[in-house]
């Protein structure tokens, strides 16, 4: 079979044996992947990483332990977790110490003709949801998991900066629970799909309001916008990281510290939010174009390329 391979910055596809599916797996043939900016960090060296990357997908079970799975077309959550330790016990797999995640940390991600996951992993996506969409669902739940992380009160004033794949689904996310939210991009044919749903947008210029929110978002995928949230959010105010970079961030805790800004890391999500907010998002204006997945590495030089939304692989 095909897979993608990255390795030392380089993106390749190689024939590959079909992988063992083991006891409380299924077996998932690839329908549709997307690349993130996750796959791109990964190629520029996130996590030491080499090998088969993916974990946005909608795929068709092929074989599983459960016959009531087998020709469904499923999502499915990343983290692979042991479901024995303290941290599982208390519904934090998404945290267990031991935990594999699909394509990023020491399981084949779904970037391959077929690829394989924990039965209790998939989600079965409601008839009639169009691909293109469904691939969505893995970071929406990204987007989705502020909401579950903090409380913020329905019409209160939230900062979205960047207007990336991410940033425009937390955006519209947002927007559908009740807040008025302000995004801050550099793309103007970005700002106008979340404009679409009544987000108010702006150009991010050099300057950029002052302690004026008491809700910001850094979705840039910068390693400015930590900097950039911290001087707009107000004293007490609450800063929601979603931006993962590789490197090192370097940035003066004094303000943070003297304001008493709160700082929450956001990662993944609740599939279970996401999947009933598909019909309410603009999801095909933000794919930018697909490819077959023997042409792996131009989707990446794609995906890569400034201002790029969603590329997606086609299995």
């Amino acid at each position: 079979m095909l897979a993608v391979h990255l390795e030392g910055g380089g993106v390749s596809v190689r024939r590959v044996p079909m992988p063992h599916r083991p006891e409380g797996f299924a077996l998932l043939r690839l329908l549709l992947g997307g690349i993130c900016n996750t796959d791109l960090e990964l190629q520029r060296g996130y996590y030491g990483f080499s090998g088969t990357p993916g974990h946005e997908f909608v795929a068709e079970v092929v074989e599983a332990d459960n016959r009531a799975l087998a020709g469904k077309r499923v999502a499915g959550e990343i983290n692979l977790a042991c479901t024995v330790c303290d941290w599982c016990r208390k519904g934090l797999g998404r945290h267990c110490p031991h935990r594999t995640v699909l394509g990023i940390v020491r399981h084949p991600g779904a970037f391959a003709e077929f690829f394989t996951l924990p039965e209790h992993n998939l989600h079965v996506l409601p008839e009639g949801t169009p691909l293109q969409h469904a691939v969505f669902v893995e970071p929406l739940a990204a987007a989705c998991e502020i909401l579950d992380q903090v409380s913020i009160p329905h019409a209160d004033r939230v900062a979205v900066l960047g207007d990336g794949k991410l940033g425009l689904l937390i955006a519209q996310v947002l927007q559908v629970h009740g807040c008025q939210v302000h995004q801050f991009g550099r793309h103007p044919e970005k700002l106008r799909i979340a404009a679409a749903v009544g987000v108010a947008t702006q150009m991010a210029g050099d300057r950029l309001p002052t302690a004026e929110y008491d809700w910001v978002v850094d979705a840039t995928g910068s390693a400015e916008g930590l900097r950039a949230a911290a001087t707009m959010v107000r004293p007490r105010g609450t800063v929601i990281l979603k931006s993962t970079v590789h490197g090192t961030v370097g940035i003066d805790t004094a303000p943070i510290i003297v304001n008493e800004i709160t700082l929450v890391g956001s990662r993944c999500g609740r599939m279970e939010a996401a999947l009933p907010l598909l019909g309410r998002m603009r999801l095909d204006e933000m794919i930018a174009q697909r490819f077959p997945l023997e042409d792996a590495p131009k989707a990446f030089e794609r995906a890569a390329s400034r201002g790029t939304l969603k590329v997606l692989l086609q299995g």
